[in-house]
C-alpha cells in the first residue's frame, strides 16, 4: 500500500505554536508534507520557513494577494484554508484572526487543529454547528484540552461538539502562572518581563500574560463546553504547579482517568497531527520515578479575577464572551506595552463587561462587529486618557 503524506496547514507558523508544530512535522517526514503557512509580521522567520518546507501557498497581511514570495502562491487566510491538497489546519493564530479561517476549512471538510482559544471563546456554538454539518470533529492541541480527548480514549467517542459516554466531570489543571506566590499588594507593580518568565511552560507573550491572570484558563473553560458538549457545573479547575497532569476525567463509577507528560507542546500537537494512530517521538520524556511530589490545590479566587470574569461572560451568553475576548486582547497589549499596571487588566475588561449588552443569539457577522466594537470603544477611550494627561 501507498502511504502518502498528509497535507497540512499552518496559521500562525511564526509563534510558539506554528513553530513546534513545524518541529513535529520536520521529524515525521514521511508523514507530512507542508502545504501552506501562514504569519503576521515576522517574515524574516516566515521566509526562512518557505525556504525550508517550500510550502505550495503562504499568507501575510502586508503580501499582495494572487503574487509570489519566495516561490510560493500568496493567499488570503480564508482562500489558504479552502485549498484542495491540505487535509489538515493547524490554528494557531491569537484573537479574532482565527475565527473565518477556522470556518472556512470546515466547510471545505479539512479537519481543524485548534490552539487558538478565542476561536471558540467567541463563537463556540457557530463553530461547533459548523463542524456537525461538515461532520468532523475539532482536534484540540491545547495541552488541557488535548488531555482531556486522551482521557476518553476507550470509554467516550468524541464527536462534533459532544462526546458520548459516562463522564461525571472534567478538570483542567493551572500551573497559577508567573504571580501565584507573590503576595496580592504586589501585583500591581509587577513588569511585563515578571509576567513573561511562566515558571513551567515556554508561550508567546499573549498567553504568557493570560496565564499569569488566570484568563486563560477561563477561556479554556468555555473552550471546553463547546468542544465537550458538557455544561459548566461539569467542568472544574485545580492548581497544579508542576504542570505534569494536564486534565483528568471523572466518570459516573467514581474512576479517574489523567493524562500526564512533560510540559511540552510538541508531545499534544504530534498527537493531534497523527491522530488516529500514535507516531514516537524524540521529546523527553516523562521520568515518574523522579517527579516527586504532585500537587493540586483549590484556585485563589482573589489572586485571579480575570478566571471569574470569563465565568461571569459565560453565564452571559451571546456576544459577552467575544466583548471579553477583544477587551482582553487590548488590556493585555496596553500592559505589554507599559500603559496599565498588571491589576488594571481585570479592571480594564470589568468594565466592558459590565457596559456590554449581549445578543442572545449572534451571528458570526455580529460577533465580528463586537470585537471591533470593543477595540473601538477602548481605544477611544485611550486617546481621551491621552489627551487629559497633556492638557
Amino acid at each position: 500500500m501507498v502511504h502518502l503524506a498528509r497535507g497540512v496547514i499552518i496559521l500562525g507558523s511564526t509563534g510558539s505554536i506554528g513553530q513546534q508544530a513545524l518541529e513535529v512535522i520536520r521529524a515525521h517526514p514521511d508523514e507530512f508534507r507542508v502545504i501552506g503557512l501562514a504569519a503576521g509580521k515576522n517574515l524574516d522567520l516566515l521566509a526562512r520557513q518557505v525556504s525550508l518546507y517550500r510550502p505550495l501557498y503562504v499568507s501575510a497581511p502586508v503580501l499582495p494577494v494572487g503574487t509570489t514570495w519566495n516561490g510560493a502562491q500568496t493567499l488570503s487566510l480564508v482562500d489558504l484554508c479552502q485549498v484542495p491538497e491540505a487535509e489538515r489546519v493547524v490554528v494557531s493564530t491569537v484573537g479574532a484572526t482565527g475565527l473565518l479561517p477556522t470556518l472556512a476549512a470546515l466547510r471545505s471538510r479539512k479537519t481543524v487543529l485548534l490552539a487558538n482559544k478565542e476561536v471558540l471563546v467567541m463563537a463556540g456554538d457557530l463553530v461547533m454547528a459548523e463542524a456537525r454539518r461538515a461532520g468532523i470533529p475539532i482536534l484540540p492541541i491545547d495541552s488541557e484540552h488535548n488531555a482531556v480527548w486522551q482521557c476518553f480514549a476507550g470509554d467516550c467517542s468524541l464527536g462534533a461538539g459532544a462526546i458520548e459516554g459516562p463522564v461525571r466531570r472534567i478538570v483542567l489543571t493551572a500551573s497559577g502562572g508567573a504571580f501565584r506566590d507573590l503576595p496580592l499588594d504586589q501585583l500591581s507593580r509587577v513588569t511585563p518581563q515578571q509576567a513573561l518568565a511562566h515558571p513551567n511552560w515556554v508561550m508567546g507573550q499573549k498567553v504568557t500574560v493570560d496565564c499569569a491572570t488566570l484568563m486563560n484558563k477561563g477561556f479554556e473553560v468555555l473552550e471546553a463546553r463547546w468542544l465537550f458538549g458538557l455544561s459548566y457545573d461539569q467542568i472544574d479547575v485545580v492548581l497544579h504547579r508542576e504542570s505534569i497532569v494536564h486534565a483528568l476525567v471523572e466518570f459516573v463509577d467514581g474512576s479517574v482517568k489523567a493524562e500526564l507528560s512533560q510540559p511540552d507542546m510538541r508531545i499534544p500537537i504530534q498527537h493531534a497531527l497523527t491522530y488516529p494512530e500514535r507516531r514516537p517521538s524524540a521529546w523527553p520524556r516523562l521520568a515518574i520515578e523522579q517527579i516527586g511530589q504532585l500537587s493540586f490545590a483549590p484556585l485563589d479566587r482573589r489572586r485571579y479575577p480575570c478566571f471569574d470574569l470569563a465565568l461571569a461572560a459565560a453565564a452571559a451568553g451571546g456576544t459577552a464572551a467575544a466583548a471579553l475576548s477583544a477587551a482582553d486582547d487590548v488590556a493585555v497589549a496596553r500592559f505589554l506595552n507599559g500603559e496599565i499596571a498588571f491589576t488594571q487588566i481585570p479592571e480594564l475588561v470589568d468594565q466592558v463587561l459590565q457596559s456590554h449588552r449581549p445578543i442572545a443569539h449572534p451571528t458570526i457577522e455580529d460577533i465580528l462587529e463586537v470585537d471591533q466594537q470593543v477595540r473601538r470603544e477602548l481605544g477611544a477611550r485611550q486617546t481621551q486618557g491621552t489627551r487629559r494627561a497633556q492638557v
